[in-house]
């Protein structure tokens, strides 16, 4: 269907384990969603539910100390794990750095939250093998194409040990966006996993489908 690979995006794993996919990525936000309150116990369970699969999560600490330091540990419960960086703290400041020391030290850096051109540069300088996550869905929030921005990131790693990733996927047709200008990764959350087989659908008959479905719903109504 698409040569561009797919990652479920969540922390429910009841969901998780119900998921044809690539690989995983989860967030603080996402934890909070589906009230995890023991981040270890969710991530021994969901690493058993990715079978070897790429599984991504984040740090938690603010400060380049507490985020080394956390990165190792989460890096140590499995072989398959990404640790997911943000490029900057709550401050502004600039995370890589810390990141550069993380990829020399072996550990799978993703780096995430980034939107511009100069943050996908840094980033790049100071990953040596791992993962962009470009916020294609929160660029395009704000008005702006996220696809230049996206190659612009595929240029910069097109040598490199680096995979770049759609993130913040907000419809299907993301994933022929992603596929289509060469990306490497999309993350999509289970409501939109469930709607790709939709993919390459004879729109007529989408269209009956969609007036059945209208007809039937308006059954219980009077005019």
């Amino acid at each position: 269907m698409v040569n561009v690979k797919i990652f479920a995006d969540g922390a429910d794993l009841r969901t998780m384990a119900t998921l044809v996919c690539d690989g995983f990525t989860t967030n603080p936000s996402l934890l909070k969603k589906s009230g995890i309150t023991d981040y270890h116990s969710f991530a021994i369970a969901a690493l058993a539910l990715a079978h070897g699969r790429p599984v991504s999560f984040e740090v938690l600490a603010d400060d380049a100390a507490g985020m080394e330091r956390q990165a190792q540990e989460i890096a140590g419960w499995g072989d398959n794990i990404f640790v997911k960086i943000p490029i900057c703290n709550t401050a502004g400041e600039s995370t890589e750095e810390t990141i550069e020391r993380l990829s020399l030290a072996g550990v799978r850096v993703n780096v995430t939250a980034l939107f511009t051109k100069d943050q996908i540069r840094r980033a790049a300088n100071a990953i040596e093998a791992g993962i962009l996550s470009v916020f294609a869905g929160r660029i395009a929030d704000t008005g702006r194409d996220p696809e230049p921005i996206v190659r612009y990131a595929l240029q910069l790693t097109a040598a490199r040990d680096t995979q770049v990733l759609w993130a913040s996927t907000r419809e299907v047709f993301n994933v022929v966006q992603a596929d289509n200008i060469g990306c490497d990764i999309i993350t999509c959350a289970p409501e939109l996993l469930r709607k790709l087989p939709q993919f390459g659908r004879d729109l007529s008959d989408y269209s009956l489908e969609t007036v059945r479905q209208f007809y039937e719903d308006g059954k219980g109504y009077a005019l």
